[in-house]
């Protein structure tokens, strides 16, 4: 079965139920499996790269007899993280921006396999068996994660076990990802298009089966989002540069990218004088949304902001001397015109000089 293409094994799934009870009927169970019998999802926007260890390994990592680097290179683990029971390393280049995303997640789930350690997960993984013998998470990525932390890949937990395959994986791992508050923007933008795949596939079958194809009310009752939520993706995936910003680690709220989306394709419409766009559009259309992201996240030069303050004056008679001198020809013993005027520390100091030197000067 795994050796089918999705069009086929939607195909088979489509001669035992009809269409309408396709994302209905989809039997499972709650069963104890060993976190040893489970495989990640490589394609999930959960995920990201880990070698996970056995326990014993994983003991040696935490009492220090094995360093990083033999960690890296026996497991060749070079830009992945590795994990095991009470332990976890961060295994990609030092300071790039793939080990600082990956830190956010080890954090997450650290603090997620705290709460696994105490007291039960209210909402189980869910995972699917595999031809092997085998499962796999098809949601639930960093709790699955959270357990082998907390428990090792040798404990057993408690999962939501489908009987077979779902027939649309992608869309069911969207669901969860759409509901999720903590997962970033570029996760369920991916977690989007990756169901759409699955959506516009069963749609085509459904035309060619019963002659109309899946409206866009269906296709967001399908996802379980609502039409306004669905819009908004729709717009931010029409772009790749909309999910490169946020997968650089960009945060605008979608409705402030929608606007720069929404903005950018008015503009070149009206530039162009046209109404419908083509795929040469589109990817001028992406090069100007790329410009206008990165240009507001840019930081701009810092501009010094230099304090010159005058000390204030002990007498009126020394108010009266500053008034009535031009301090550039007082013999102050500064030098103003080598005075570097940009610098506020050679600035102030002389200010400070010329206080004391009219202060002096009003006494006598």
């Amino acid at each position: 079965m795994s050796s089918l293409s999705f069009e086929q094994q939607l195909t088979a799934e489509l001669n035992t139920v009809e269409f309408d009870r396709l994302l209905i009927e989809q039997p499972y169970e709650y069963k104890s499996i060993f976190l040893n019998r489970i495989e990640p999802d490589a394609t999930n926007p959960r995920f990201f790269p880990v070698t996970i260890v056995p326990d014993q390994v994983a003991y040696q990592i935490a009492t220090k007899k094995i360093s990083k680097n033999q960690l890296i290179e026996r497991y060749d683990a070079r830009d992945k993280v590795v994990i095991g029971k009470s332990c976890i390393v961060n295994c990609f280049h030092y300071n790039s921006a793939e080990w600082k995303k990956a830190n956010h997640t080890i954090d997450s789930i650290i603090e997620l396999a705290s709460n696994v350690a105490v007291s039960e997960i209210i909402q189980v993984p869910t995972i699917f068996p595999l031809h092997n013998g085998q499962y796999q998470i098809l949601t639930g990525h960093r709790r699955f994660f959270a357990m082998i932390f907390a428990n090792g890949i040798d404990g057993a937990a408690h999962f939501k076990v489908y009987l077979n395959r779902p027939a649309l994986p992608k869309t069911k791992q969207f669901q969860e990802n759409a509901s999720r508050e903590d997962l970033p923007q570029y996760g369920k933008l991916q977690a989007f298009r990756d169901a759409m795949r699955e959506i516009e596939t069963l749609s085509k079958m459904r035309q060619m089966a019963e002659g109309k194809p899946l409206t866009v009310k269906d296709c967001a009752g399908i996802l379980g989002i609502s039409m306004g939520a669905y819009d908004n993706y729709n717009v931010l995936t029409r772009y790749p540069a909309v999910l490169t910003a946020y997968q650089d680690g960009v945060s605008y709220p979608f409705v402030r990218m929608k606007k720069i989306v929404l903005a950018q394709e008015a503009a070149y419409k009206k530039r162009k004088a046209i109404t419908l766009l083509n795929i040469e559009h589109r990817r001028d259309i992406n090069a100007a949304i790329k410009k206008s992201i990165y240009k507001e996240v840019t930081p701009k030069p810092k501009v010094r902001s230099n304090n010159y303050r005058i000390a204030p004056l002990k007498s009126a008679q020394a108010l009266k001397f500053l008034l009535s001198h031009n301090v550039f020809e007082l013999d102050t013993q500064i030098d103003w015109n080598s005075l570097d005027w940009d610098s506020s520390e050679q600035v102030n100091k002389a200010i400070s000089q010329l206080v004391e030197y009219i202060e002096t000067s009003a006494g006598k």
